[in-house]
């Protein structure tokens, strides 16, 4: 018998009476379709590689497909604006017609017959007519409308300020000098200057009004001594600090004050 080593014939001679189902005996068994396949992918591996510059070359070129991503900015010159034309203020829509005739009412006056040009209404076209500034036809279904009153907004309670002068008898807080009433004794006494008359003697009366922050007005004399006592004690008045204020019902008011000033020259 001829044994072609080619064919699988001697697989069988080789493997008879063992155990086929080993491994050994199946790969041998497909050797040929392994080695064709094999055969056949490296072709077509081959192939491709061979042929693979071939192929590039009709490939797009990348670079030409770079896209430029440089962004221009240029300045366009806008068209002007069209100015939006201002409308002159519209006349407000007339009154709706009243329910009733109305007819003009013409003010009577002395003139010249020549000179009239309009005649006064006739008391019969008056009748169950309205009397007006103009001759309007009036409209039976017209919507009867009311003006709103005005003065609806909101009322603000008005505060008056209390400009009463108190007198110091009978006022809740009395005003003060600061320090005491002794204090401001000392103080006139201090800057009061009495003229250098022989053998004046005397009282100048002075009266002035405390004010709400403490200060001294209308000061008036109401007697003096004559020369000048008078103007002095003005004077020194005008230049007196600030007192505490009076108060009345928890309010800062304005208070009168009389003061006596007691004069005498040295001797």
């Amino acid at each position: 018998m001829k044994l072609d080593i080619i064919k699988n014939q001697w697989l069988d001679i080789v493997f008879e009476g063992r155990n086929k189902i080993y491994g050994a005996y199946e790969l041998r068994k497909s050797n040929g379709k392994t080695t064709v396949k094999a055969l056949v992918v490296g072709s077509l591996i081959f192939s491709f590689a061979v042929a693979a510059p071939l192929i590039a070359s009709f490939l797009p070129d990348s670079e030409e497909e770079v896209v430029n991503n440089d962004i221009k900015i240029a300045t366009v010159k806008l068209p002007p604006k069209k100015k939006e034309e201002i409308k002159p203020n519209q006349p407000p829509p007339p009154p709706p017609p009243p329910k009733v005739d109305q007819v003009k009412f013409v003010k009577p006056v002395v003139a010249k017959a020549e000179e009239i040009t309009e005649d006064p209404p006739k008391i019969v076209d008056l009748k169950d007519k309205k009397v007006g500034a103009e001759t309007i036809k009036g409209d039976p279904d017209a919507v009867l409308t009311v003006d709103e009153p005005v003065g609806k907004g909101p009322v603000q309670e008005v505060i008056q300020e209390d400009n009463t002068v108190y007198n110091t008898a009978g006022i809740e807080v009395k005003p003060d000098f600061p320090g005491g009433i002794e204090k401001f004794y000392k103080f006139v006494g201090n800057n009061y200057k009495t003229p250098e008359e022989e053998g004046l003697k005397g009282k100048v009366y002075v009266t002035f009004v405390v004010e709400k922050d403490g200060s001294l007005t209308d000061i008036k004399v109401l007697r003096d001594i004559g020369y000048g006592t008078g103007a002095e004690a003005i004077r020194v008045l005008k230049k007196c600090p600030k007192w505490t204020p009076g108060e009345q019902n928890g309010k800062k008011v304005r208070v009168l004050y009389s003061l006596p000033i007691t004069i005498q020259s040295a001797e």
